[in-house]
């Protein structure tokens, strides 16, 4: 991450931390810490200079939500899924006046991005829609209306514009889908249920009945399926896994804190958690190179849609979410075990309770039974080709 940015994203988790006990108490956006990115330029950074933002790289988004997410880990998950949304409009919608246009206001305004993929009656299945855009006419001026029941939008309330999936038209199939970013002013939210969780409690993940009206024009050119397979489903699963990679540093971190601590009172003596501790640092250490690869396979590939559509990039970043899930629980509870109870403790400078609830979320985010069930048809027809660097 180059200089302007490290030292906004310094700044920005600073002030993360100081608010995320209130954050995590609450159930709350994490404003404080959204507007110090604000601030930072942080959220239009990935927007290219020619539209007024930084051209920001992947690599340096990642370590934004890295940052972010030591601190914490809500403010580190809405940035990541703030800047897959930011993402798929660069990628994809250079080549249309209405997202060139919106593109520009996110730099110059630091709007906030959410998305709405999932719906009520699909079975959490985003590959497929209920709701269509509906409305007489075709041309880019002509209005449309879209309805959905969407089950969760994170942070929904506090987003500047929403990126909705839904079919092409009310006659296409389920799995014919567009993408269409609605902006706040044209669309209604009703609140369905709360958001009363064990952990990420700051995303505000709340289900809404959501209604908008808009012009054609802000239907996204590419089909859905196009921008889930080069752009959504990559940037997705590296982002998460930058964050929950946040999560664990902290954890261990705190768990050597504790271990040197604990040694400055036995001078010449090994402390009892010093062993462990060097199991979960190669643990670590393990997660750390993994993310870093994934980042650097889909950065290499981004210029070749056949590459990023192929079987063999597909299987790798589902390995990658499923094992980031994993390993970023195993991490916490690892380094619960270095820490013992001053870890357990909610009133201690070594507690891990945040850790812990928050890394549970990993495994659910795109339940990893659903992502090993798509890996495993996958590999009926994918073979890998045994290289160690393919």
């Amino acid at each position: 991450m180059s200089g302007p940015f490290a030292r906004a994203a310094s700044a920005a988790a600073e002030v993360a931390g100081r608010h995320a006990d209130s954050v995590d108490r609450d159930a709350r956006f994490p404003a404080e810490a959204f507007a110090a990115l604000k601030d930072g330029r942080l959220l239009g950074a990935m927007v290219p200079r020619d539209f007024g933002g930084e051209g920001a790289s992947l690599t340096d988004m990642a370590a934004v939500a890295h940052a972010l997410a030591q601190q914490c880990p809500s403010s580190g998950l809405i940035f990541a899924m703030h800047q897959i949304q930011v993402a798929c409009l660069v990628r994809h919608g250079q080549g249309s006046a209405w997202h060139r246009d919106l593109m520009a206001r996110l730099a110059a305004e630091q709007l906030l991005l959410a998305s709405a993929t999932t719906e009520a009656g699909i079975g959490g299945d985003v590959r497929s829609s209920a709701c269509s855009v509906e409305g007489d006419g075709d041309g880019d001026g002509d209005g449309f209306r879209l309805e959905k029941q969407a089950t969760v939008i994170s942070y929904g309330a506090e987003a500047d514009a929403i990126l909705v999936t839904a079919r092409r038209k009310p006659d296409s199939p389920a799995s014919d889908q567009v993408i269409v970013p609605v902006l706040k002013d044209q669309l209604r939210l009703e609140e369905i249920g709360n958001w009363d969780t064990l952990g990420m409690r700051g995303t505000r993940s709340i289900g809404y009945h959501l209604r908008a009206e808009g012009v054609r024009a802000q239907i996204m050119p590419l089909p859905y399926a196009d921008i889930s397979a080069q752009t959504m489903l990559p940037v997705t699963h590296i982002l998460w896994s930058s964050a929950w990679l946040g999560i664990a540093s902290d954890a261990v971190a705190r768990a050597g804190a504790f271990v040197r601590a604990e040694a400055r009172k036995r001078p010449g003596t090994q402390p009892p958690g010093a062993r462990r501790l060097a199991e979960v640092t190669a643990r670590l250490q393990t997660m750390r190179g993994m993310v870093r690869g994934a980042i650097a396979q889909f950065e290499e590939a981004s210029d070749s849609p056949d590459r990023l559509t192929s079987m063999g990039f597909a299987v790798a970043m589902n390995t990658l979410k499923m094992s980031a899930a994993e390993m970023v629980v195993r991490i916490v509870e690892q380094s619960m075990l270095v820490a013992g109870l001053s870890a357990y403790r909610n009133d201690s400078p070594y507690s891990l309770g945040r850790h812990l609830r928050d890394a549970h979320s990993a495994p659910l985010m795109i339940s990893n039974d659903r992502v090993l069930g798509n890996t495993a048809n996958l590999l009926l027809a994918h073979k890998d080709n045994g290289s160690l660097f393919g």
